[in-house]
């Protein structure tokens, strides 16, 4: 037989499975188009020129990464529905007299067709829409941008070869399923699963056992170090409890609600549990992605969301200050040179000084055991005491008083003390050689200091009697840090604010910075940053909602495929129900009953991994300086209605697809 018979053949078997086949294609052309989108934007000139371009291509370049193996896991999944479909008719053809090897040419006409509109479609596409997602880019980081079209051919070179690769690996799988099936096998290949399964309760067990331990880690993190530690292994343990349960808990469940009498013998329940039991097997796998995907999507849109919502909450936290100077000079008289010289420049150039703030302060790492804080940290035991770690501020009493407006007094035992996140509950504390008196919890504390609040370990704010104090507890330091490049020494800090516009602030302080010269310290102006920080959470923002709308489709699409598959499968079934008696309006009511029970319980799931995973989410968050946990708490639940409603609508078109099939008018 000659190609041309075999291309025609592949054309004709495309055209007749087009409710399958189409939105196959449609998701090969999305899917390539999106890879070819993040990959451009990621060597576009235009990016390299932006403030900030260091973090938004870093984000850009682990993004199209992302891509690239969700793409080539979705399109395996994706097609391994398309063939489930097709089994019984490869076996016609098999025993129509088509061998295997011809079946294999008709595939690889097929998977070129396929690929070629694909790939094609997608580059076009993909190159239409790259401009548009510039913009977007340069819209979201506030810079202005350069008329013209960017088209990389060596992108286009690199897309066409990776899914070019991945269609090949797809079509020696589904090649391989027909050579070792024999055509009585492919011919069932499409009502595999009849038989009922029996209940694994091991696998159940492990399941409920998994998600447990995935949910009692994520509810009791301590701190951010704690959270990025325990994160990615109690995400794992969510996934696979999350498989499990589908697959073995699902079926578990379904056979205890069959051995009770009084729920299990109702026309309605009676239907729906049995055929749940047959097709759970089957679908729980289908079940779960659609549950991991829809947390994966509701987590990134919603985290990614408040970072961008709350920039200026963010940039408060990191910044405490407009113009801020961290110096380590042990020279008091250079602290008081510094705070004249900018002092000066702001009276020359009528800079309106809404704050000024200025003190000493003392820093060091240091491990908490209980209410001990040992500064013994050595590269062999830093990991087994990772979550324990802390960061102490020590600050004077007179400078608390300057800059709190308070009068308090302190014995040379006692102190006062402020957490930013872990709350010390111990009447005294130790540190060196001495036990302090807790004499006061604050609540708050106008002096935190914006590089510490940055840094990932939690941090505690100690007041102690005055700077012959300060100085005690420095020699103490110098001696536990002599092993360090940078010794835990005394530093000043000196603040200001303002309220005039930004480029008066950067340029004022920039003169500030210039004429105050080199020191042993450095120098932050919050709007000078803020360029960087926007193209920062910016980027965050575009590679969530990105991400986002790639597994969006991807959910989509799965619900679309379950939704035909169990449609071919129930035809029969119904139409014998039919035929031995039940109204139309009964099976209908017992099909709507199975089609909601099944299909909505990923949604549930998903948004019960979403509310167990909040406190550990807001710890992680707080790493990038969120620390606005009700701004958090909104986004996620406006992210999950709008997603909630978005799944009924997308329940809504594929049930009518489904209830066309088993056609129960």
């Amino acid at each position: 037989m000659s190609s041309i018979f075999y291309a025609k053949l592949a054309v004709s078997n495309i055209r007749k499975n087009s409710k399958t086949y189409v939105p196959y294609i449609l998701t090969c052309v999305m899917t390539i188009m999106m890879f070819y989108i993040i990959k451009s934007l990621s060597v576009n000139p235009g990016i390299k020129g932006m403030s900030g371009d260091w973090a938004l291509l870093s984000l850009l370049n682990m993004g199209s990464f992302i891509v690239s193996i969700f793409s080539a896991v979705f399109l395996f999944y994706t097609n391994s529905f398309l063939m489930k479909r097709r089994k019984k008719e490869f076996g016609v053809f098999n025993i129509l007299g088509l061998e295997k090897k011809h079946l294999a040419k008709v595939m690889a006409f097929e998977a070129l067709f396929v690929a070629a509109i694909g790939i094609v479609l997608g580059i076009g596409f993909g190159i239409a829409l790259d401009k548009v997602m510039y913009l977007l880019i340069a819209k979201m980081i506030g810079v202005e941008v350069s008329l013209g079209f960017y088209i990389s051919w060596e992108v286009i070179r690199y897309t066409v070869i990776l899914f070019g690769i991945i269609f090949i690996l797809i079509y020696l799988r589904t090649v391989n399923i027909i050579r070792v099936s024999n055509p009585i096998e492919l011919l069932r290949g499409g009502n595999v699963g009849e038989k009922e399964p029996k209940t694994k309760w091991i696998m159940a067990i492990l399941g409920a056992a998994a998600l447990g331990t995935g949910y009692y880690m994520a509810l009791n993190v301590g701190n951010p170090l704690a959270a990025l530690e325990i994160f990615f292994l109690a995400v794992l343990l969510v996934i696979i409890g999350t498989y499990f349960l589908f697959t073995a808990g699902s079926i578990a469940l379904l056979k205890l609600l069959k051995k009770n009498k009084k729920f299990y013998y109702k026309t309605k329940h009676f239907i729906s549990v049995s055929g749940m039991i047959y097709r759970m097997k089957q679908n729980a796998v289908g079940l779960a992605n659609i549950c991991i995907l829809s947390t994966a999507l509701l987590v990134m849109v919603s985290s990614t969301t408040s970072l961008m919502v709350g920039i200026e909450d963010i940039m408060t936290t990191r910044y405490t200050n407009n113009f801020s100077v961290y110096s380590t000079e042990t020279s008091e008289l250079v602290n008081e040179q510094i705070v004249s010289t900018v002092r000066a420049v702001c009276e020359e150039e009528n800079l309106s000084v809404k704050n000024e703030t200025g003190y000493y302060y003392l820093d060091m790492t240091v491990i908490r055991n209980g209410n001990e804080f040992l500064t013994d940290v050595n590269d062999e035991n830093f990991f087994e005491v990772m979550d324990n770690m802390n960061i102490l501020v020590f600050v004077t009493a007179d400078d608390y008083n300057a800059v709190m407006n308070e009068h308090i007094s302190l014995a040379d035992d006692e102190v006062l003390i402020y957490s930013n996140r872990d709350a010390f509950r111990f009447d005294t504390m130790k540190i060196f050689d001495r036990e302090y008196r807790i004499a006061g919890v604050l609540d708050t504390i106008q002096f935190e200091i914006g590089a510490i609040n940055s840094n990932i370990a939690s941090a505690h704010y100690i007041v102690v009697s005055g700077m012959e104090e300060l100085r005690r507890l420095e020699v103490f330091a110098l001696e536990a840090s002599r092993d360090f490049r940078v010794p835990n020494a005394v530093s000043y800090y000196y603040g200001i604010d303002t309220e005039d516009n930004a480029q008066q602030q950067i340029d004022v302080f920039l003169t500030a910075k210039n004429r105050i010269g080199e020191f042993n310290g450095y120098v932050e102006i919050r709007e000078a940053n803020r360029r960087d920080m926007i193209a920062l959470y910016g980027g965050l923002f575009f590679l969530g909602i990105f991400l986002g709308t790639l597994f969006l489709m991807a959910t989509v699409l799965i619900i679309y495929y379950k939704q035909i598959s169990e449609g071919y499968e129930d035809r029969e079934r119904f139409e014998i129900m039919q035929k031995v008696g039940m109204s139309k309006n009964e099976v209908k009511s017992a099909i709507r009953s199975q089609v909601l029970t099944v299909f909505f319980l990923p949604l549930i799931f998903a948004g019960l991994h979403l509310t167990v995973a909040f406190p550990i989410l807001t710890q992680l968050l707080s790493m990038l300086n969120m620390v606005n946990v009700s701004l958090y708490g909104v986004c996620v639940a406006i992210g999950f209605g709008a997603f909630a409603i978005l799944y009924v609508i997308i329940y809504m078109m594929t049930a009518k697809t489904y209830y066309k099939i088993v056609s129960v008018k």
